[in-house]
């Protein structure tokens, strides 16, 4: 789905997506084609939801968003941490 689609299925709430087709942009990322993992009414449950996906899942293209945003600008950021190895 197109982030507009969404907004309008999931008016005023807080989100756990995941990026199908997405792509980068002058240093943003573009998200394309979204997925809606799960939908919460406040931002802690969705981050902790986040957290626990992104643990199991590191390669997946996550995201909490809120409905209220008209547009998805999302700044892409280098890591330049260590990982540890899982």
């Amino acid at each position: 789905m197109r982030w507009q689609e969404i907004r309008e299925y999931y008016p005023h709430r807080w989100l756990l997506v995941e990026a199908v087709e997405a792509r980068s942009e002058n240093g943003e990322r573009k998200l394309d084609e979204l997925t809606v993992v799960d939908a919460f009414s406040d931002a802690r449950t969705a981050m902790v939801r986040y957290l626990d996906r992104h643990r199991r899942s590191p390669e997946r293209e996550l995201y909490v968003l809120h409905t209220d945003r008209e547009q998805l600008d999302i700044t892409e950021r280098e890591w330049t941490g260590l990982r540890r190895a899982g």
